[in-house]
């Protein structure tokens, strides 16, 4: 990979785990942490098109009260009666409702081969989309790090999976997971945090 450049890869990297957050409860620490702020560093480094998206979210985001952006997140992907966009990946590539299917042993499998272990504290199930972004980012993470490390061989393993994961897994299921989250979200937050994800995981399982 001669012409890798480690200054996008590092951006990737970046805005694939500050993706994952958002898939977790909204909060003060949000802003408290500057999140929106690396997330458009990150995004312009990339592309116009994802720097345009992540501005966006971190406008979105403040112009949305703390309770009407929990009630959303509440609607979109926890319940208690109709859950509009479930956030798992079994839901979506087995196309039925019972969770822990084969696709998340599957992701179980791969999770292992690279070395990624679910913290004892993370409540939700193995291919839920934070889960499987914070995996990407690992992935991307320890591609770049194999690149500083001038190691190609242990670099090329890494890309090959996360294009795996990628052509297998997340890059299979977001898209309709992300359109049911524009369709069924009441704040433009929302809308534009689906947007931003699909349009950086096609950009990730388009990579060479």
């Amino acid at each position: 990979m001669p012409n890798y450049d480690l200054d996008k890869g590092r951006a990737r990297e970046d805005l694939c785990r500050y993706l994952a957050a958002c898939y977790y409860q909204p909060g003060p620490e949000f802003s408290e942490e500057k999140v929106f702020d690396s997330m458009l560093a990150a995004a312009t480094c990339l592309h116009p098109d994802l720097a345009a998206c992540a501005r966006r979210l971190g406008e979105e985001f403040s112009a949305e009260s703390a309770e009407d952006l929990l009630l959303d997140y509440t609607r979109l992907f926890l319940g208690p009666n109709h859950i509009i966009a479930k956030p798992y990946g079994s839901v979506w590539l087995e196309q039925q409702e019972t969770l822990m299917g084969e696709s998340t042993l599957a992701m179980l499998a791969l999770y292992k081969e690279g070395g990624f272990e679910m913290d004892e504290t993370f409540r939700e199930l193995p291919d839920h989309i934070a889960a499987e972004l914070e995996f990407l980012y690992l992935l991307i993470f320890r591609e770049n790090e194999a690149h500083h490390q001038g190691k190609l061989e242990a670099q090329e393993a890494k890309a090959a999976l996360r294009k795996r994961f990628l052509d297998e897994h997340l890059g299979r299921w977001v898209g309709p997971f992300t359109a049911a989250v524009k369709d069924g979200a009441q704040s433009n937050y929302y809308r534009q945090l689906a947007e931003l994800t699909d349009r950086f995981i096609n950009m990730e399982a388009n990579k060479d």
